[in-house]
Parts: C-alpha cells; structure tokens; sequence
C-alpha cells in the first residue's frame, strides 16, 4: 500500500521539532548533543531543512506512479513543514 500525503509529511514531523527547538534554544537545545561547534550544529539543523525539502517535493511523475502528490497538496497541510525550512535557513543565515 502506497503512502498517503499525510503519512509522507508525518515522517518529517521529528525535523520540524528538531529545527524549531534549536531555533529556540540554540546550542541548549535537547537535540544538540554536549561540545558540538556551531558549524555542527548548523550541519544538524540543514541535514534536517533537506529532508524536509524532499518530502515537500514528493509527486509521482506519472500516472502509474503511486507516489503520494506532497508537492501539489493543500499548503494547509505542509504550513509547519514549510515554515521550518524557513526556519532552519534563517537560523543558519543567522549563525
């Protein structure tokens, strides 16, 4: 059984936490592990914005493809996915 658009953005769900918590709470962050450079923690923070823009760019290139449409979905859907790309962008532009 195929994956449904919500099932698709659901797995990128720990990313937007991840990204909004160190956006809050920089290097104290509960994600961020003891002793890490602030370039480390900008590689965690963009390792996670990817993943999201993957799963925001989900769209089957045919009709024979069950690939869930995340790309064409209702922006009502992905509003906190693509706010933290947003996020995550800003805060290593920031740091």
């Amino acid at each position: 059984m195929a994956q449904t658009v919500t099932e698709c953005l659901a797995a990128g769900s720990d990313s937007v936490t991840l990204i909004n918590d160190i956006n809050t709470n920089g290097s104290s962050s509960e994600y961020i592990p003891e002793g890490l450079t602030q370039a480390d923690i900008n590689a965690i923070v963009q390792r996670n914005v990817d993943h999201l823009e993957i799963i925001l760019a989900y769209e089957p290139v045919d009709s024979d493809d069950d690939t869930p449409n995340v790309k064409g979905a209702a922006d009502s859907k992905k509003t906190t996915h693509v706010a933290a790309v947003t996020t995550g962008k800003a805060y290593i532009a920031a740091n």
